[in-house]
């Protein structure tokens, strides 16, 4: 059953949500906000909803790029390298990014009579992303509940699992994942120095997958 509004990247965790939940995706909405690797997610977003069949929107957010602070809205060599646990990865936060990307693909889901909104969000984001965490989905899902006639709320199956369990995930569901992007330098190859490589680089070997991803390091 098409019930669902996808919120999606072109990162590894949303498209394996993609696929992994194609059958209740009606619509998947990539938001154009500015960072750094946007262009490139964007496109490989566009291009798994062509494999799939599903419609593609992509909504901008300029306001985000101009206003809000973070490294990943500044340029590539804002970028530090380094690993997600290290302290200077908070500056990649962008401010209250998925709970306005939430509220969005709420009001596009009760326009469409959708029930549910969809995000891949995962156990491996929330020491360093407030709104990645359970407590926050939970409350945000509770909000667009009482917020809409229908009462939208939201999936996010892979809340508690980590990068590793997704990237098995798709493997064993064939997804490809040299349509997905990561790097949070935006570059034309994936820097693999940065937070999200790091982790890229970590997930495909500890889940035993073949990497296809072409790093700089």
């Amino acid at each position: 059953m098409k019930d669902s509004v996808l919120v999606l990247s072109g990162g590894m965790d949303s498209v394996t949500l993609l696929h992994d939940y194609k059958e209740r995706v009606a619509l998947a909405v990539t938001f154009d906000y500015g960072s750094n690797h946007n262009a490139r997610e964007i496109e490989c977003a566009r291009r798994q909803c062509e494999l799939l069949g599903i419609e593609h929107l992509v909504i901008p957010l300029e306001f985000m790029g101009r206003y809000f602070r973070s490294s990943l809205l500044s340029g590539g060599d804002a970028i530090p390298d380094g690993h997600y646990e290290d302290e200077n990865m908070k500056s990649t936060v962008v401010p209250f990014r998925n709970g306005i990307m939430l509220a969005v693909a709420c009001g596009l889901a009760e326009s469409r009579d959708l029930k549910h909104v969809m995000i891949a969000n995962h156990g491996g984001d929330h020491a360093i992303y407030p709104d990645c965490r359970g407590g926050f989905i939970s409350a945000m899902s509770s909000a667009m509940k009482e917020g809409t006639y229908d009462g939208v709320t939201i999936l996010a199956p892979y809340t508690d699992i980590t990068k590793t369990d997704i990237a098995r995930r798709g493997g064993n569901i064939g997804v490809d994942y040299s349509l997905t992007y990561s790097c949070y330098k935006g570059g034309e190859k994936h820097c693999g120095v940065c937070g999200t490589c790091t982790e890229r680089k970590e997930a495909f070997r500890d889940a035993g997958l073949d990497d296809p991803t072409e790093y700089l390091a």
